[in-house]
């Protein structure tokens, strides 16, 4: 989100390029983060439809645990977001890193 920006989008275009509002968000008393739940999130904090600090308080999330997530979309995409596979992409990533 741009910083000091006051005018907040309706809707942002989500991971499966559906419209998300606030609405449509997974509900504040989620406990099961599946991938799709976790893109959605980070759709709606790249898109400016809430900060992060909004997101941790609305999922009681921390702030590394959100940050895990979008480093996770950032470098893997989707399938980065899957706890079995998060092994895996964490030392493809840092093989690639080192060359």
């Amino acid at each position: 989100m741009i910083e000091g920006q006051k005018i907040r989008p309706a809707r942002v275009i989500g991971p499966l390029g559906e419209p998300l509002s606030l609405e449509t968000l997974p509900p504040p008393d989620t406990s099961r983060w599946v991938v799709r739940r976790k893109a959605e999130v980070v759709a709606a904090v790249n898109g400016g439809l809430l900060t992060i600090g909004e997101v941790c308080d609305r999922y009681d999330l921390t702030l590394e645990e959100f940050a895990g997530w979008q480093r996770a979309v950032d470098r893997s995409g989707l399938p980065g977001l899957r706890v079995t596979r998060i092994q895996h992409y964490r030392e493809l990533y840092e093989r690639q890193s080192r060359y």
